[in-house]
Protein backbone atom coordinates (compact mmCIF):
# COMPACT_ATOMS: atom_id res chain seq x y z
CA UNK A 1 0.00 0.00 0.00
CA UNK A 2 3.04 2.41 0.81
CA UNK A 3 4.59 2.10 -2.39
CA UNK A 4 1.38 2.51 -3.68
CA UNK A 5 1.17 6.09 -2.62
CA UNK A 6 4.51 6.80 -2.92
CA UNK A 7 4.37 6.31 -6.56
CA UNK A 8 1.24 8.59 -6.92
CA UNK A 9 3.51 11.49 -6.92
CA UNK A 10 6.53 10.22 -8.63
CA UNK A 11 7.41 9.59 -12.67
CA UNK A 12 9.92 9.50 -14.91
CA UNK A 13 11.59 12.49 -15.87
CA UNK A 14 12.17 12.69 -20.14
CA UNK A 15 15.14 14.02 -21.66
CA UNK A 16 15.09 17.12 -24.18
CA UNK A 17 16.18 13.95 -26.57
CA UNK A 18 13.54 11.57 -25.57
CA UNK A 19 10.70 14.41 -25.81
CA UNK A 20 12.07 15.67 -28.92
CA UNK A 21 12.35 12.40 -30.31
CA UNK A 22 8.27 11.70 -29.37
CA UNK A 23 7.25 14.60 -30.93
CA UNK A 24 8.94 14.31 -33.98
CA UNK A 25 7.68 10.27 -34.18
CA UNK A 26 4.01 12.20 -33.77
CA UNK A 27 4.35 14.55 -36.20
CA UNK A 28 6.00 12.88 -39.19
CA UNK A 29 3.23 9.80 -38.30
CA UNK A 30 0.34 12.03 -37.89
CA UNK A 31 1.43 13.59 -41.28
CA UNK A 32 1.03 10.22 -42.81
CA UNK A 33 -2.19 9.59 -41.62
CA UNK A 34 -3.73 13.05 -42.69
CA UNK A 35 -1.97 12.66 -46.05
CA UNK A 36 -3.75 9.78 -47.15
CA UNK A 37 -6.81 10.70 -45.63
CA UNK A 38 -6.73 14.17 -48.16
CA UNK A 39 -5.45 11.09 -51.18
CA UNK A 40 -8.63 9.28 -50.02
CA UNK A 41 -10.98 11.87 -48.85
CA UNK A 42 -13.93 11.79 -51.61
CA UNK A 43 -16.79 14.43 -49.58
CA UNK A 44 -17.99 17.78 -50.61
CA UNK A 45 -16.82 19.56 -47.32
CA UNK A 46 -13.36 19.52 -47.56
CA UNK A 47 -11.35 21.88 -44.49
CA UNK A 48 -8.17 22.74 -44.01
CA UNK A 49 -8.35 22.90 -40.70
CA UNK A 50 -9.34 19.38 -39.87
CA UNK A 51 -5.99 18.03 -41.53
CA UNK A 52 -4.24 20.45 -39.50
CA UNK A 53 -6.09 18.94 -36.40
CA UNK A 54 -5.41 15.28 -37.44
CA UNK A 55 -1.79 16.53 -37.24
CA UNK A 56 -1.53 18.82 -34.19
CA UNK A 57 -3.98 16.56 -32.00
CA UNK A 58 -1.23 13.86 -32.04
CA UNK A 59 1.43 15.89 -31.26
CA UNK A 60 -0.72 16.85 -28.02
CA UNK A 61 -1.56 13.52 -26.78
CA UNK A 62 1.94 12.51 -27.47
CA UNK A 63 2.88 15.97 -24.70
CA UNK A 64 0.12 15.17 -22.66
CA UNK A 65 1.09 11.47 -22.45
CA UNK A 66 4.71 12.19 -21.53
CA UNK A 67 3.82 15.02 -19.06
CA UNK A 68 1.64 12.78 -17.37
CA UNK A 69 4.65 9.18 -17.17
CA UNK A 70 3.70 7.13 -14.34
CA UNK A 71 1.43 9.28 -12.17
CA UNK A 72 -1.08 8.81 -11.26
CA UNK A 73 -2.56 11.76 -9.44
CA UNK A 74 -1.14 13.89 -12.22
CA UNK A 75 -3.01 12.16 -14.75
CA UNK A 76 -6.30 12.24 -12.67
CA UNK A 77 -5.62 16.41 -12.76
CA UNK A 78 -5.29 16.29 -16.49
CA UNK A 79 -8.04 14.62 -17.07
CA UNK A 80 -10.11 16.32 -14.87
CA UNK A 81 -8.86 19.89 -16.36
CA UNK A 82 -9.44 18.50 -20.06
CA UNK A 83 -13.08 17.36 -18.92
CA UNK A 84 -13.91 21.19 -18.62
CA UNK A 85 -13.11 21.53 -22.39
CA UNK A 86 -15.86 21.18 -25.21
CA UNK A 87 -15.21 20.00 -28.19
CA UNK A 88 -18.09 21.80 -30.45
CA UNK A 89 -17.17 21.01 -33.74
CA UNK A 90 -19.59 17.88 -35.10
CA UNK A 91 -18.01 14.91 -37.23
CA UNK A 92 -20.97 13.73 -39.88
CA UNK A 93 -18.61 11.32 -41.17
CA UNK A 94 -17.75 8.07 -39.05
CA UNK A 95 -14.85 7.54 -41.59
CA UNK A 96 -13.04 11.40 -40.10
CA UNK A 97 -13.72 10.41 -36.49
CA UNK A 98 -11.54 7.14 -36.92
CA UNK A 99 -8.61 9.18 -38.38
CA UNK A 100 -9.02 11.63 -35.46
CA UNK A 101 -8.78 8.44 -33.20
CA UNK A 102 -5.79 7.08 -35.57
CA UNK A 103 -4.10 10.20 -34.72
CA UNK A 104 -4.76 10.28 -30.78
CA UNK A 105 -3.69 6.63 -30.68
CA UNK A 106 0.15 7.66 -32.54
CA UNK A 107 0.15 10.17 -29.76
CA UNK A 108 0.10 7.96 -27.04
CA UNK A 109 2.22 5.10 -28.49
CA UNK A 110 4.95 7.91 -29.30
CA UNK A 111 4.46 10.02 -25.81
CA UNK A 112 4.49 6.36 -24.29
CA UNK A 113 7.57 5.76 -25.98
CA UNK A 114 6.69 2.41 -27.36
CA UNK A 115 7.39 4.07 -31.12
CA UNK A 116 6.98 0.22 -32.93
CA UNK A 117 3.75 0.75 -31.79
CA UNK A 118 2.66 3.62 -33.82
CA UNK A 119 5.01 3.19 -36.48
CA UNK A 120 3.50 -0.37 -37.51
CA UNK A 121 0.32 0.70 -36.59
CA UNK A 122 0.41 4.39 -38.93
CA UNK A 123 1.72 2.01 -42.09
CA UNK A 124 -0.74 -0.89 -41.62
CA UNK A 125 -3.51 1.58 -41.34
CA UNK A 126 -2.24 3.91 -43.96
CA UNK A 127 -2.49 0.78 -46.72
CA UNK A 128 -5.78 -0.33 -45.19
CA UNK A 129 -7.39 3.33 -46.43
CA UNK A 130 -5.66 2.88 -49.60
CA UNK A 131 -6.64 -0.19 -50.58
CA UNK A 132 -10.33 0.13 -49.60
CA UNK A 133 -10.63 3.66 -51.57
CA UNK A 134 -9.02 2.37 -54.42
CA UNK A 135 -10.80 -1.30 -54.47
CA UNK A 136 -14.98 -1.65 -55.02
CA UNK A 137 -15.66 -2.49 -52.00
CA UNK A 138 -18.90 -1.17 -50.08
CA UNK A 139 -19.44 0.77 -53.12
CA UNK A 140 -23.38 1.32 -55.04
CA UNK A 141 -22.66 1.76 -58.99
CA UNK A 142 -26.53 2.18 -59.43
CA UNK A 143 -26.59 5.87 -60.72
CA UNK A 144 -29.21 7.53 -59.05
CA UNK A 145 -31.02 10.86 -60.17
CA UNK A 146 -33.89 12.64 -59.66
CA UNK A 147 -35.50 13.53 -63.38
CA UNK A 148 -37.91 16.44 -63.45
CA UNK A 149 -40.53 17.72 -65.71
CA UNK A 150 -43.95 19.76 -66.89
CA UNK A 151 -46.46 18.18 -68.34
CA UNK A 152 -50.26 19.63 -69.31
CA UNK A 153 -53.17 17.73 -67.14
CA UNK A 154 -54.58 14.68 -68.78
CA UNK A 155 -51.57 14.69 -71.06
CA UNK A 156 -51.35 11.11 -73.74
CA UNK A 157 -47.49 11.36 -73.11
CA UNK A 158 -47.61 9.51 -69.93
CA UNK A 159 -47.86 6.16 -71.74
CA UNK A 160 -44.44 7.05 -73.84
CA UNK A 161 -42.55 8.33 -70.78
CA UNK A 162 -42.91 5.48 -69.12
CA UNK A 163 -41.98 3.46 -72.15
CA UNK A 164 -38.52 5.82 -72.74
CA UNK A 165 -38.09 5.00 -68.74
CA UNK A 166 -38.33 1.30 -69.18
CA UNK A 167 -35.67 1.35 -71.56
CA UNK A 168 -32.93 3.87 -70.00
CA UNK A 169 -33.47 2.98 -66.29
CA UNK A 170 -33.44 0.17 -64.17
CA UNK A 171 -36.17 0.99 -61.97
CA UNK A 172 -37.85 4.22 -61.79
CA UNK A 173 -40.40 6.18 -58.79
CA UNK A 174 -43.20 8.44 -59.01
CA UNK A 175 -42.16 10.44 -55.71
CA UNK A 176 -43.98 13.56 -56.01
CA UNK A 177 -46.45 15.33 -57.85
CA UNK A 178 -47.52 19.22 -57.78
CA UNK A 179 -49.51 21.80 -59.77
CA UNK A 180 -47.95 24.76 -61.40
CA UNK A 181 -49.72 27.33 -63.79
CA UNK A 182 -53.35 27.63 -61.76
CA UNK A 183 -53.53 23.97 -62.18
CA UNK A 184 -53.12 23.32 -65.57
CA UNK A 185 -49.69 22.01 -65.79
CA UNK A 186 -48.30 19.26 -63.56
CA UNK A 187 -44.91 18.75 -62.46
CA UNK A 188 -44.18 15.56 -62.09
CA UNK A 189 -40.41 14.31 -60.04
CA UNK A 190 -39.36 10.82 -60.44
CA UNK A 191 -36.57 9.19 -58.53
CA UNK A 192 -34.59 7.15 -61.75
CA UNK A 193 -31.74 4.24 -61.14
CA UNK A 194 -29.87 4.53 -64.89
CA UNK A 195 -28.66 1.62 -66.68
CA UNK A 196 -25.36 2.89 -66.88
CA UNK A 197 -24.44 6.75 -66.63
CA UNK A 198 -23.99 7.12 -70.34
CA UNK A 199 -27.96 7.24 -70.82
CA UNK A 200 -28.14 10.44 -69.15
CA UNK A 201 -28.13 12.40 -72.49
CA UNK A 202 -30.17 10.20 -73.96
CA UNK A 203 -32.97 10.42 -71.16
CA UNK A 204 -32.99 14.22 -71.69
CA UNK A 205 -33.31 13.52 -75.07
CA UNK A 206 -35.74 11.39 -75.43
CA UNK A 207 -37.87 13.46 -72.98
CA UNK A 208 -37.60 16.85 -75.24
CA UNK A 209 -39.04 14.70 -77.34
CA UNK A 210 -42.16 13.87 -76.68
CA UNK A 211 -44.72 15.97 -77.23
CA UNK A 212 -46.32 18.12 -74.57
CA UNK A 213 -42.82 17.23 -72.49
CA UNK A 214 -41.65 21.24 -70.77
CA UNK A 215 -38.70 22.01 -68.73
CA UNK A 216 -37.40 18.35 -68.57
CA UNK A 217 -34.55 17.99 -65.93
CA UNK A 218 -32.11 15.38 -64.68
CA UNK A 219 -30.14 15.84 -61.76
CA UNK A 220 -27.73 12.87 -60.45
CA UNK A 221 -27.12 12.66 -57.13
CA UNK A 222 -25.32 10.71 -54.66
CA UNK A 223 -26.95 9.65 -51.45
CA UNK A 224 -23.22 9.12 -49.31
CA UNK A 225 -22.81 12.77 -49.38
CA UNK A 226 -24.08 15.12 -46.57
CA UNK A 227 -23.96 19.31 -47.06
Amino acid sequence: MGDFVTTLGTSEVLSIQQIFCGLITSFVLCMVLASVYRWTFQGLSYSRSYIHTLVLGGMITSLVIMAIGNNLARGIGILGTLALIRFRTPIRDPRDMMFLFASLAVGIGCGAGVYSVPVVGTITISIAALLLHWSPFASRREYEGLLRFMLPVDSPAESKIKELLRTCCSAFQLIAIRESVQGDVIEHSYQVRLLDPSYQKDLLDGMNKIEDVAEASLLMQRTTVEL
